[in-house]
């Protein structure tokens, strides 16, 4: 089974940026889609984007300010997120699976805190 290891969360201000990375232990390419999602306190786990055979998509809420891509050869998504807000404190979890859902798999999770 694909492992997912989730990096680069921490306390940030308001404005700043983090680069979070998504290290899995066997390959994010081919038909592959790889997800970023968040979970906030007392909400539902939301997605926040996707990356597939390089098509990319966003949810309306970060589009403009964070941006997925991957390195296939290292079989590691990353998301830069910048100019960001308080309410994109969450927890952020890395998904691989097949376009029908099947397969999917979860990372442990990297905590984001946008805090003055």
């Amino acid at each position: 089974q694909v492992q997912l290891v989730e990096s680069g969360g921490g306390l940030v201000q308001p404005g700043g940026s983090l680069r979070l990375s998504c290290a899995a232990s066997t390959s994010i390419g081919g038909t592959y889609v790889v997800g970023w999602y968040r979970q906030a306190p007392g909400k539902q786990r939301e997605l926040v984007a996707t990356i597939t055979s390089g098509a990319t998509w966003y949810a309306d809420s970060v589009k403009g300010r964070f941006t997925i891509s991957r390195d296939i050869s290292k079989n590691t998504v990353y998301l830069q997120m910048n100019i960001l807000k308080p309410e994109d404190t969450a927890v952020y979890y890395c998904n691989r699976q097949l376009p029908n859902g099947l397969g999917s798999r979860w990372g442990q999770g990297t905590q984001v805190t946008v805090s003055s």
